[in-house]
């Protein structure tokens, strides 16, 4: 096999654009809306949540706009923190990226493509009248195996190239968008009713806690705990939101990077807030709020759309859930072995991830991460991984954007093509913000921020051990 030295710029505008946008949406929009609305309890903070997720993404979307123009190379993220801080800091979010925040992320959208194939082939429903083996209680399903197929098939398809990776992005992100588009404005015009709207709007803005049994009101939230409770709600919707950045990775892939880079973050991020918003404003149109917060399994689109399809609305939302986990694990996929290729190339991971095959892909990574997402596959800890994923991603996200800051007084003439939109205050504010939110997240699930935070920090002996080997093999 001939292998070549370089990555092949393939991609326009438009390509990483819908890498954005084909990211970012997967099975979240349609089910996490339920634990938002068990957490905040009313309609005005429901959007809200969505909103200052939103606000916070577009922000930082804009802000990296301004690193992708300077570092125009693969690596992304790992990149713009090891040039802002040290080697270290860029090593552990590589780390963070290859342990938990892609490989969970591949893992768990490659599950819920499977649950929701359920609907149509029973035996890959997550029922124990469909566990293969049982170990005391850790239990496998031929769903997670499923699962682990797929994101073996689509690891397979993406070492042909770039040019077959998107494709498969750029069709399945076009469907998916039109579809949901066509789902909320359906549910506006078929689904939506003026008393239910009405009624889900009264107490808009008085913050409570709702049962998951009933969805009636438990208790009101007020003061400091409303900071808590808006943080615990706003998992779902950052990791919801999350994967944006992942065009970053492959920069070295698209063409006129300095320009499209920054524009496709803008455009993916602004097209993928406004959906979840509208999304969000269909579902309360369509379902009480108790409705919201009951949803069964919290498939709040799968009772939504039953209420505007009638019983075909389950299948309806299977099958779009299908497509739409389909084509973010892809863009996952293909972006996410980019990072530990240009880790390699800094002798700061398997120096066989550091080659590119005759495709000019990195095949090897692209393996590497196949084998870790399918490990997590097995973990069944779905809804940890959601909690350690979203605390450790806000976390590098917001240092990332503190590089910002120490990049424009490190390197006060280097070229920027780009500058950071609103740059100082938009930046700073929304530091503060993700500080806030990491903050509140320790306060509201303790367990699950600290072993998120525990996997960032095991990655310091493994740095030191990765250069200790890298000096005694110059």
């Amino acid at each position: 096999m001939t292998n070549t030295t370089a990555f092949k710029p393939s991609l326009g505008l438009f390509d990483a654009t819908m890498i954005v946008a084909g990211s970012m949406i997967g099975s979240g929009i349609f089910i996490v809306s339920a634990d938002i609305t068990r957490n905040v309890g009313s309609a005005g903070w429901l959007i809200a949540v969505w909103l200052i997720t939103g606000f916070m993404t577009l922000t930082a979307a804009l802000s990296y706009g301004e690193l992708s123009a300077m570092y125009p190379r693969a690596g992304g993220q790992y990149v713009y923190l090891r040039e802002a801080f040290n080697p270290l800091a860029g090593f552990l979010y590589g780390w963070s990226f290859f342990t938990v925040i892609q490989t969970a992320t591949i893992a768990a959208v490659g599950v819920a493509f499977c649950k929701f194939a359920g609907y149509f082939i029973p035996a890959l429903e997550l029922s124990d009248k469909n566990i293969l083996f049982s170990i005391g209680a850790y239990k496998v399903y031929l769903a997670q195996l499923v699962a682990i197929g797929l994101i073996i098939g689509l690891t397979y398809l993406n070492t042909y190239g770039i040019n077959g990776g998107k494709l498969i992005q750029t069709t399945f992100t076009v469907t998916k968008l039109l579809s949901l588009f066509g789902l909320i404005i359906f549910g506006f015009i078929i689904g939506a009713k003026a008393e239910i709207w009405n009624a889900n709007w009264a107490d808009a803005w008085q913050m409570t806690t709702r049962s998951g049994t009933d969805g009636q009101i438990i208790g009101g939230v007020a003061g400091s705990a409303i900071i808590g409770a808006i943080a615990a709600a706003m998992v779902g919707s950052i990791f919801s939101s999350d994967a944006w950045n992942n065009v970053t990775f492959i920069a070295g892939e698209v063409k006129n990077p300095q320009r499209n880079i920054g524009l496709a973050l803008f455009l993916g991020t602004l097209i993928v807030t406004m959906i979840y918003v509208s999304a969000n404003l269909m579902y309360i149109g369509v379902l009480p709020l108790e409705g919201i917060a009951t949803a069964p399994q919290d498939r709040v689109a799968v009772s939504a759309s039953q209420v505007i399809f009638g019983d075909a609305g389950t299948y309806v939302i299977a099958a779009m859930i299908m497509i739409s986990t389909f084509g973010c694990n892809n863009g996952l996929i293909l972006a996410g072995a980019r990072v530990y290729y240009t880790m390699a190339k800094d002798g700061l991971f398997f120096r066989q991830a550091g080659g590119l095959n005759k495709n000019a892909v990195p095949e090897w990574a692209l393996w590497a991460q196949c084998i870790m997402a399918s490990i997590l596959c097995l973990s069944g800890k779905y809804g940890d991984l959601l909690d350690m994923v979203s605390f450790v991603v806000v976390l590098f996200y917001a240092l990332t954007i503190i590089g910002i800051f120490i990049l424009r007084r490190k390197k006060p003439d280097a070229v920027r093509p780009y500058k950071a939109f609103g740059y100082p205050v938009l930046p700073a504010v929304y530091i503060v913000m993700a500080v806030a939110f990491c903050i509140a997240l320790i306060w509201q699930k303790p367990l699950y921020a600290g072993i998120g935070l525990g996997i960032v920090l095991a990655g310091i002996p493994v740095y030191y051990i990765a250069v200790g080997n890298k000096r005694e093999a110059q």
